[in-house]
């Protein structure tokens, strides 16, 4: 199986809009790093779709948990 991004860390961080993100850093294969913020809606359900109950368990964790349970984008 292909190597992956596994996420390295998250915290919440204010938003433009001062509500709530969770700003969730990436780890890829080659060792390159990315910091995703995604809102606290997302940020739950990814919580819930790796089946921790704090930050710190979404260490290790595959990036596409992310992408679980996510609506489908359109252009229209």
């Amino acid at each position: 199986m292909r190597e992956e991004a596994v996420i390295v860390g998250a915290e919440i961080a204010a938003g433009h809009d001062g509500a709530a993100e969770l700003l969730v850093t990436l780890r890829y294969p080659d060792g390159g790093r990315a910091q995703v913020a995604i809102d606290a809606e997302a940020g739950f359900a990814l919580m819930r779709n790796c089946g921790v109950s704090d930050l710190s368990g979404l260490e290790g964790q595959p990036w596409r948990r992310m992408l679980e349970g996510a609506e489908t984008c359109s252009t229209s």
